[in-house]
């Protein structure tokens, strides 16, 4: 039998929304194509038809619900329609949030697997493609995710020609000889615009930032926190993309020259979705683009081929979180979409990616700032991801990373990055519940705001260092650094001989309230297990509004300017603060403290008491000397 040509079956197949729409019969399941790749108007047709149905079962991965399909299934409780969502979206109205139990919880990358191997069976799927090019072939343009393993599921494909839609290339393709009914209709592909680019969004941002370096592959969620990251990293280079949903913010990235796809190992030169979720401007910068990819969700979330890609970073918005770490992911503002998703795909995946990072983000507190996002315990909410899958996570007080921790560890962890008027409660509750020893103290450095803009990285001998402000979790690192020092530097540090640094003797170097008492330190390594290179502590004397100094270095890292690094940062951040000065004791042969203050762009007061020397200078407002 002669093959048929597809231009001459074309017209063959064209048929009213109307009539494309009652060859559905009762009780069939059908897949509608998924977010702005939605074709609106079948689906419109489908819902003025609603009552004609009986126990028909609607199935998608994420729907903008530009027709009322899941009220319709609500108000007739099932009746006419049923139905079977995979993502939720939080742009949805309240009422859409009350039928959550539409959720079907599932792994992304596990989808295209339910439909092809029809455990799920489809009957029909809607779905809309771009204008036939001159071999028969139709593209999926914004939205393959699903969609294609659901074409090739289903016994029935509608599919609404629309000149608008994108070609898209990679593996979103799909031939007119695999379509069944066509209905033509010109209209705009659905848009979304950005979230607004919120405080705490920003605040969160900065934090996230300091983890993307330079050759790194992105995957971005959607959520207002997320976008956000994406305008801080204009300054990186060579990064990739390999991401479920392409957005605006990825496309402005990519025009400001951080993204080359030149180091990701996997797919270089390509960027890699699923889905693009955005403006017109979106749209038409990935038509017929020769750097845009889309391939089908089980081939880019899935974890072993995410785990092939340099540096992976995922940032993934939750919505609620324990202090062991487990965490719920419910629908919230701006976070467009929610359920179990890709995000346990990507986390795997980067856990065994080389020097991967799953980063999970999340607001402190609900919009209204009622209640906190970080609880004691999980409740009945859903666990999407497990307390032993989370590494990172940031909020706007901070980023903590929770991999090999104990628990009474990721208890302090998590506190500490809670929204201050939360943390007594949280202490305490964590106390009750045996999280914390009984050697844990309530103290002021539990409502201490971490104070990002102290942060400064530099590069010594080739090593990236951060002096940043101890944190709450540094007790054990502290220990680790006194105990790595030489024995003339314990004395010189301690101004005598000391051969234990129990944790009473360190608490008070990480516990302040980060405005009058401070410690800098400087690390080498990654967040949650890095390495404490010198010590830079400050203690308020209240009597004469000054701040009291004093240094550690470990023995390979002296005389390279970390002390004098850290003793202009606690000066600035003493001033800022009202403070009057800075004073020190040292011993009379300790002169590279001596020589160390004097670095300092003030005039310096030199005294001495009881066979030490007292070092001290007082800030002068409005000039770089003092009196």
């Amino acid at each position: 039998m002669a093959a048929t040509y597809w231009a001459d079956t074309y017209k063959s197949k064209l048929a009213s929304f109307r009539d494309a729409i009652q060859v559905i019969g009762n009780g069939k399941r059908v897949f509608i194509g998924s977010s702005c790749g939605e074709p609106r108007s079948l689906v419109k047709e489908l819902a003025n038809q609603a009552y004609r149905f009986c126990d028909l079962e609607i199935l998608r991965l994420m729907s903008l619900e530009s027709s009322p399909l899941t009220q319709i299934a609500a108000k007739t409780k099932g009746d006419c329609f049923n139905i079977r969502s995979f993502y939720l979206g939080a742009a949805a109205t309240k009422s859409l949030l009350r039928n959550r139990r539409f959720i079907t919880p599932v792994n992304l990358s596990a989808v295209p697997r339910l439909l092809r191997s029809r455990l799920i069976p489809l009957d029909f799927a809607l779905i809309q493609v771009s204008e036939p090019d001159d071999f028969g072939w139709m593209s999926l343009g914004v939205s393959v995710d699903i969609t294609l393993a659901a074409c090739e599921a289903a016994h029935t494909v509608i599919a609404q020609v629309n000149p608008q839609m994108p070609r898209v290339l990679g593996r979103g393709f799909l031939h007119l000889n695999d379509v069944d009914v066509i209905v033509e209709q010109e209209e705009e592909i659905m848009t979304l615009s950005e979230p607004p680019a919120s405080e705490t969004a920003m605040m969160i941002a900065g934090h996230v930032a300091g983890l993307v370096e330079d050759g790194s592959t992105l995957h971005i969620g959607l959520g207002a926190a997320p976008q956000a990251v994406l305008n801080v990293l204009s300054g990186r280079r060579d990064l990739g993309v390999h991401t479920t949903y392409l957005t605006d913010g990825i496309m402005r990235l990519i025009a400001m020259g951080a993204v080359s796809n030149r180091k990701k190992g996997l797919n270089e030169g390509k960027i890699i979705a699923s889905a693009a979720v955005g403006t017109r401007d979106l749209y038409e910068f990935i038509n017929d683009n020769p750097c845009v990819e889309f391939r089908p969700c089980d081939y880019v979330a899935n974890p072993s081929v995410i785990a092939r890609n340099n540096k992976m970073v995922s940032l993934n918005v939750v919505s609620f979180m324990d202090l062991t770490g487990q965490v719920s992911a419910d629908a919230m503002p701006y976070s467009n979409m929610t359920g179990v998703t890709d995000i346990m795909d990507f986390i795997r995946g980067c856990a065994d990616a080389p020097e991967g990072k799953s980063i999970i983000i999340m607001p402190s507190t609900t919009l209204d700032g009622k209640r906190s996002r970080i609880v004691i315990s999980l409740g009945d909410k859903a666990v999407v991801v497990p307390r032993g899958e989370v590494h990172f996570v940031a909020t706007e007080y901070g980023i903590v990373n929770l991999f090999g921790k104990s628990l009474q560890e990721r208890a302090v962890a998590v506190i500490s990055i809670a929204h201050p008027h939360f943390r007594e409660e949280l202490f305490h509750q964590a106390k009750e519940q045996g999280f914390l020893g009984p050697e844990q103290s309530l103290t002021e450095s539990l409502f201490g705001v971490y104070p990002l803009y102290l942060e400064e990285r530099k590069r010594i001998n080739g090593q990236d260092i951060l002096f940043r402000p101890a944190k709450p979790s540094d007790e054990r690192l502290l220990q680790e650094h006194f105990y790595a020092m030489e024995k003339e530097d314990v004395i010189a540090r301690f101004m005598h001989e000391k051969l234990l640094f129990p944790r009473r003797d360190v608490e008070g170097m990480c516990r302040l309230d980060y405005v009058k008492n401070l410690t800098i330190v400087a690390v080498i390594g990654e967040i949650g297990f890095e390495r404490i290179i010198a010590v830079g502590a400050s203690f308020f004397q209240p009597a004469a509004n000054m701040v009291e100094v004093a240094f550690s270095v470990l023995k390979g890292w002296q005389q390279k300017g970390l002390a004098s690094q850290m003793l202009k940062i606690i000066a600035k951040a003493a001033e800022q603060v009202g403070i009057r000065g800075i004073t020190a004791y040292t011993l009379p042969e300790n002169q590279r403290m001596i020589r160390l203050f004097h670095s300092l762009p003030y005039k310096i007061t030199t005294s001495f008491s009881d066979g030490m020397v007292c070092l001290s200078c007082v800030f002068e407002r409005g000039s770089d000397k003092c009196n």
